[in-house]
């Protein structure tokens, strides 16, 4: 059985986003930080003097609620894929900073703690 890529995980949860955003406005506010992939070495110069540092999560959502300043999400996919040392220590700091953190397999997961968040039924 072949399991769909980080990047499929993700296209599939923005899809579901944009879709749910008509009834709840604050999913439009969801995005990535594109600090993963393989890039050339001009490009990955160019963006780490723009301040892309490694380890950050893949989304944000910054949307304050009594108990979170926001939230993100590490996506990995649903077989494979662990965490850094990188992305645990951001993972620890943003929770310190008052933002909720979770690492999902899988854009269902995403999908659910997003839901959670916001208090969304389905």
């Amino acid at each position: 059985m072949r399991y769909p890529s980080e990047h499929e995980e993700q296209v599939n949860l923005i899809r579901w986003s944009t879709l749910l955003s008509k009834l709840h406005p604050e999913l439009r506010l969801l995005h990535a930080i594109p600090n993963g992939g393989n890039r050339n070495i001009v490009t990955a110069k160019k963006l780490k003097a723009e301040g892309v540092k490694p380890g950050v999560p893949d989304l944000c959502l910054p949307v304050p609620i009594v108990q979170y300043a926001g939230l993100y999400i590490e996506l990995k996919r649903r077989k494979g894929g662990k965490l850094s040392d990188e992305q645990a220590w951001w993972i620890a700091e943003l929770r310190r900073q008052g933002y909720r953190v979770e690492v999902c397999r899988g854009w269902d997961k995403a999908r659910a703690a997003i839901e959670t968040y916001l208090g969304i039924r389905t």
